[in-house]
């Protein structure tokens, strides 16, 4: 097991049940749409999840573009991205969710799920990224992507300049799929 998830499991099971936080998959979270309503990640149970750190002013913003035609092109197939606005690095998402939402139909046509912002790493990370970079390390930047399985686990992590078109991703995703 690698040090910082078993680090993570020791801390979580450490506390009382009612105050574990860590989840065990990807399903057993909970979290606020761009629209500000619950939505519970276990809606996605069964598919391949692409989940990414998004941000509108960013030098890698024009990949919504390949997230939304990968997403089109491999939704009826299984595959859900899911967006999560951060604006932890270089201050690049700095709208609200009406303004963020907007701009990704606006100029992208982003029909993906996005959700409300949050922190990807540091001491507030969200419950969602304690998860993701248990074994795959934090995000360096925007548009770092994380795989996940049908299972709920995560499979590999790609940085920012893998595109989504790359082909190292479409294998990955393929293979997660089948």
């Amino acid at each position: 097991m690698h040090p910082a998830l078993a680090l993570a499991l020791i801390t979580a099971l450490s506390l009382p049940a009612a105050e574990r936080k860590v989840p065990v998959s990807l399903y057993d979270l909970t979290l606020n749409s761009l629209e500000g309503k619950p939505q519970a990640l276990s809606t996605y149970k069964g598919k391949v999840v692409l989940a990414v750190n998004v941000a509108s002013e960013c030098g890698y913003t024009p990949q919504y573009a390949g997230l939304q035609k990968l997403y089109a092109a491999m939704k009826d197939r299984g595959l859900v991205v899911l967006g999560f606005p951060c604006n932890q690095f270089g201050a690049q998402e700095p709208g609200s969710a009406a303004q963020i939402e907007s701009f990704c139909q606006k100029n992208y046509g982003v029909t993906f799920p996005l959700f409300e912002k949050l922190e990807v790493k540091g001491p507030g990370k969200a419950p969602l990224y304690q998860f993701l970079t248990a074994r795959h390390g934090e995000p360096a930047w925007n548009f770092h992507k994380y795989l996940v399985g049908k299972d709920g686990q995560v499979i590999a992590a790609f940085p920012s300049k893998v595109a989504p078109d790359s082909p190292e991703l479409k294998a990955a995703i393929e293979a997660a799929l089948k």
